[in-house]
């Protein structure tokens, strides 16, 4: 079987001429979206910062080009997409990790740094998007749903979470016609999560599997195939769109 074979996403040609950059394209969410894109006829253009990894990705879904870079190097990353050849449709950021830190381990340098590269992170796409992205192109971010409920280590978490659906807003007026979005994931069963979870994640599957409406874990899969909806869906713009199972419905 084929990477895209039994896989979820849009009918084949969805995006037949178009070219997607995906920031963090090397695993996960990233290469899962890749896979769908070029499933649906779209190009892409790839980036991460683990070069071997982004070897490997570029392997399999062969992109137009790749770079390997940090893309909380913002000025590297506002570089990159300016220097771009031509315009290109759509611009997926997916880098970043979430930080879980109670208050009395919390390092306030690190915590202030980290809030203010992923606000930074969004302005920079957005800024370089003006005219590197065509009108009615997207800019996509994955944001989360965990910090919606208060809980110990949730601080900078929550802050965010509450934080990057308004900068989505407030960018999809200010570079219209280009439209931004974010993505507000659950739990995703990908390797970032295996990394966090360590020998507790499936334990962490398992309860999911027990108490989720849908019945089972969401995948890189079913974030990638929203991805690429609102990359279709020209009248999408300045939203938050959750995944998760209807994970916030149920009690943790």
């Amino acid at each position: 079987m084929s990477a895209t074979e039994g896989r979820t996403g849009p009918a084949r040609g969805g995006l037949a001429g178009q070219t997607v950059v995906v920031v963090g394209g090397s695993a996960g969410i990233g290469l899962e979206t890749a896979r769908q894109v070029r499933a649906a006829g779209g190009d892409v253009v790839l980036t991460a910062r683990n070069a071997e990894r982004l070897k490997r990705a570029a392997d399999e879904v062969n992109p137009v080009s790749m770079a390997a870079f940090d893309a909380q190097d913002t000025d590297r990353l506002e570089r990159f997409l300016r220097e771009l050849p031509g315009q290109v449709d759509h611009v997926m950021v997916t880098a970043g990790s979430p930080s879980y830190t109670p208050l009395a381990d919390l390092d306030l340098t690190d915590a202030g740094r980290d809030f203010g590269t992923r606000i930074a992170v969004m302005l920079a796409v957005a800024r370089a998007s003006r005219e590197k992205v065509r009108a009615g192109g997207t800019l996509l971010f994955i944001g989360g749903t965990g910090g919606r409920r208060p809980a110990a280590g949730m601080a900078v978490m929550g802050a965010l979470t509450a934080a990057l659906p308004a900068l989505t807003a407030n960018l999809a007026l200010e570079i219209a016609p280009v439209r931004v979005n974010l993505i507000a994931a659950g739990f995703v069963d990908t390797p970032l999560s295996a990394s966090l979870l360590g020998d507790q994640l499936e334990a962490r599957r398992e309860q999911l599997r027990k108490t989720l409406p849908i019945g089972r874990v969401v995948g890189a899969a079913d974030v990638a195939a929203l991805a690429l909806h609102i990359m279709t869906n020209g009248a999408l713009t300045g939203a938050t769109y959750d995944i998760d199972g209807g994970q916030q419905l149920v009690a943790q």
